[in-house]
């Protein structure tokens, strides 16, 4: 619905493509994947393990304690509150998504939600938004998620770059949802930490220099009240960035093997660690046994020898 709604804007009719002259609008076709396929937009993918071992491990770091610690008792009473059988970081961002929404649709919050309430449940939401795809091992993290994204962009530019370019379209355009924005901008570094509002935009064009280079510039359209989008640069390059060095600074964060790369590296357990040393201590112990009998037998083969006289010589 929301590109739809784009579309609308983008393209309105004209002449005989007004069908009603009371809808300015024409059918403009939006492509999809079933949702089981979907693995450029619909973040954070649920498919790998590795990642989900990373969010776990997130919720051990330090900073992950820190926020759970400072803001127990107010979790505790949003979950008192709303009913929630558990409350966390990680979930408590529902509880402002709801109020939020139901803000925007004109209706009243409940008693107890604040502004300072709201505020407080803005700061665990956008924290929650930022430990999803970084905060800890964030390229790692982006190699799993908001990477695939950022990888068909980057194809996507490349092959528009390339001498005497087939490429016969002009813009791409993907829409999706606030964690889509967050996973493409924590890939590129320049998440800014706060959850995006209704129709951001993060753009992404590709220039032609004068001397036939190409340069990729970005943007970000998170506020409606300006008439221009905010210029977003690349760390390490310029606001204008050469096509080169921008696929270079983001190749940490572009998967080379996914699959792979979602599949978790075994580690051994105590109990086969404990029985890895019991092996390893058995055949030491066999080694210097074995090395003990052979000692001996050559120390009794040099004390039974004795000079044979040749009686014939005698």
């Amino acid at each position: 619905m929301s590109a739809e709604a784009n579309l609308a804007g983008l393209f309105p009719p004209n002449g005989s493509e007004v069908f009603d002259p009371d809808l300015k609008w024409q059918p403009i076709p939006v492509h999809t994947v079933p949702a089981n396929e979907e693995k450029l937009l619909s973040f954070p993918l649920e498919d790998c393990p590795r990642y989900t071992q990373l969010m776990n491990e997130t919720e051990k770091s330090e900073i992950f304690l820190n926020m759970t610690d400072t803001y127990k008792a107010f979790i505790e009473m949003v979950r008192n509150k709303t009913g929630l059988k558990t409350a966390s970081i990680e979930s408590i961002w529902s509880v402002y998504d709801t109020l939020f929404c139901e803000a925007k649709h004109g209706k009243s919050p409940p008693g107890w939600v604040t502004p300072d309430v709201m505020e407080t449940l803005k700061v665990l939401k956008n924290f929650g938004f930022q430990i999803m795809f970084g905060v800890y091992k964030r390229k790692e993290k982006c190699r799993l998620q908001g990477g695939l994204l950022l990888d068909q962009i980057i194809k996507n530019l490349s092959t528009a770059a390339v001498p005497d370019s087939k490429q016969k379209v002009k813009m791409v355009i993907y829409s999706a949802h606030d964690t889509t924005v967050v996973a493409l901008q924590e890939a590129l570094n320049v998440f800014n930490g706060l959850q995006p509002p209704y129709a951001s935009c993060h753009l992404i064009e590709l220039h032609q220099e004068e001397n036939g280079s190409f340069s990729v510039e970005m943007f970000y359209r998170n506020d409606s009240t300006v008439s221009e989008p905010y210029a977003v640069s690349l760390p390490g390059c310029s606001q204008r960035c050469p096509l080169q060095d921008f696929v270079s600074l983001t190749l940490e964060v572009i998967p080379q093997d996914r699959n792979k790369d979602c599949q978790i590296k075994k580690q051994a357990t105590d109990t086969e660690v404990i029985i890895g040393l019991a092996v390893c201590g058995c055949l030491l112990f066999l080694l210097v046994l074995l090395l003990f009998v052979v000692l001996c037998r050559q120390k009794e083969a040099m004390v039974s020898y004795s000079h044979v006289v040749n009686e014939s010589d005698s």
